[in-house]
């Protein structure tokens, strides 16, 4: 038997070792990379079911444009993008002076962030309160300041004196609940009312909510219907209400922009409740005082019903039921705008264009597909940004903050007049859960006692929560 030197035994058993370590290296490098692939293509088959969802949900909002859209269409860019297009030959005169252009006929959205968006608005709170400037970082600080016209600056460098300003119309907690109500009707003002007789219809929803200083009388109720529960204003309108609120001293004002001091004068004699509306800055198709009292609903009411909103693509003229016209907003884009949110589920339009007057809405997503939608979109978003995909309540929640139960007064101030001090407030703010409806009760207790708000901005997901934490008295 030859003999194998000491030497030539170490050399080949270090051979032997190499060769298993690189055995050992390769199975692992295998064994990451298929752990890798498998990642990835498992992150792709999620991705691919997401996306023909959104596809799904696309065509049908297509569909839905096509046979309600009142001439206009949809075309599908991808799964998350479309074009809505104005008929050819749809009056284009409204000029922009800003951008010295004519309003095109074609509008880009995006379908995935609206309905992120407007699924947001269902759990949130619209109305500035004393715990979202609490809870908020810069709440009182910086945020307060915007609230406020005629400060003398841009931040609350003195605290006394923006709380003094705000007070009168600065509520502790929400007032209003998610799904507190289930059918509610936003009124605009388009003369196009003054062709219908909705108003019977309009009185039977559980909440009215109207613009600015419409008027609501025997004379227009035929048609506008008499039923008033709130009504947004911008701040210039808010000087001229005490005329126009007459006869209806629960109506609750709601102001639009923001508060200064002869403003807060103005209303010392109001007997209504009144709140400021928290400002949301949100690049839309549609802007004005209509869209925010969408956005106010949605944030009370199951369904919203909407009427006196011109959407008639071949519209020439501004007309409003009760006055000279006033020049609005971008009608066209505007229209395309409503008509998308139809057929997303958030509103149903009611308009003298359409012929047929039976409530047929079929060709609108279900609430089940909407939620599918939102999900998807949710959780392709979470995946690009490789953040949690989970959705839950609090998904969005980037500020929280606890508060008791038992937080704060009742809104107003100290030094009120005898007449603010009766302002019926109780009507929303004393409204014990128990008395809500059942879909509201259930909300508030799935929510866990936990307000939610926009932070202003452009981003979808910027949530400030307030957990309301039971006491001993509670």
């Amino acid at each position: 038997m030859p003999r194998v030197s000491p030497a030539t035994g170490g050399r080949r058993s270090t051979v032997v070792i190499l060769l298993c370590a690189a055995l050992v290296f390769s199975i692992s490098v295998l064994s990451i990379q298929s752990s890798f692939f498998a990642r990835v293509s498992r992150s792709d088959q999620r991705d691919s079911e997401d996306i023909q969802i959104l596809y799904d949900f696309q065509s049908n909002v297509q569909q839905c444009v096509a046979k309600r859209g009142l001439g206009l269409t949809a075309d599908i860019t991808d799964y998350c993008n479309l074009v809505l297009k104005f008929p050819e030959g749809t009056n284009s005169t409204w000029y922009n002076a800003q951008f010295k252009i004519f309003e095109p006929l074609e509008y880009k959205y995006n379908v995935c962030e609206a309905v992120l968006l407007w699924e947001q608005y269902r759990n949130m709170t619209t109305v500035l309160t004393r715990e979202y400037l609490d809870v908020r970082p810069d709440g009182w600080f910086d945020y307060a300041a915007k609230r406020i016209a005629q400060l003398g600056s841009d931040k609350c460098y003195n605290r006394s004196l923006c709380e003094e300003l705000l007070h009168p119309i600065l509520p502790a907690k929400a007032p209003f609940h998610p799904r507190q109500f289930g059918m509610c009707a936003v009124v605009g003002n388009s003369g196009d009312l003054l062709k219908t007789e909705f108003g019977e219809e309009i009185d039977a929803h559980d909440a009215v909510f109207r613009d600015n200083e419409a008027p609501v009388n025997e004379k227009y109720a035929k048609h506008v219907g008499l039923k008033r529960n709130f009504r947004l204003v911008v701040r210039g309108g808010a000087r001229n209400m005490g005329e126009i609120l007459k006869g209806s001293s629960d109506e609750v004002l709601i102001i639009k922009s923001v508060t200064h001091r002869d403003f807060n004068r103005a209303i010392r004699e109001l007997p209504n409740p009144i709140y400021l509306f928290q400002g949301i800055v949100l690049r839309r198709g549609a802007k004005g005082t209509g869209m925010k009292s969408i956005e106010l609903a949605l944030s009370m009411c199951d369904i919203i019903d909407m009427y006196g909103f011109t959407v008639d693509p071949g519209y020439t003229e501004w007309t409003r039921y009760f006055s000279e016209p006033k020049k609005g907003h971008n009608p066209l884009q505007g229209r395309a705008y409503y008509q998308l949110l139809e057929c997303l589920g958030v509103i149903r339009i009611h308009s003298p264009m359409r012929s047929k007057r039976t409530e047929d809405w079929s060709n609108i997503p279900t609430k089940d597909a909407v939620k599918r939608a939102h999900a998807a979109a949710y959780r392709l978003k979470k995946r690009q940004l490789s953040q949690p995909e989970e959705l839950t309540p609090f998904s969005n929640c980037k500020v929280w903050g606890t508060v008791s139960q038992n937080y704060g007064p009742v809104s107003g101030s100290g030094d009120m007049t005898e007449t603010r001090r009766n302002s019926n407030y109780s009507k929303w703010e004393l409204l014990p859960i128990s008395s809500l409806r059942e879909e509201a009760q259930e909300h508030y207790a799935q929510m866990g006692r936990v307000s939610q708000y926009k932070m202003d901005g452009n981003k979808l997901d910027d949530l400030v929560c307030v957990k309301h934490e039971l006491t001993s008295n509670s």
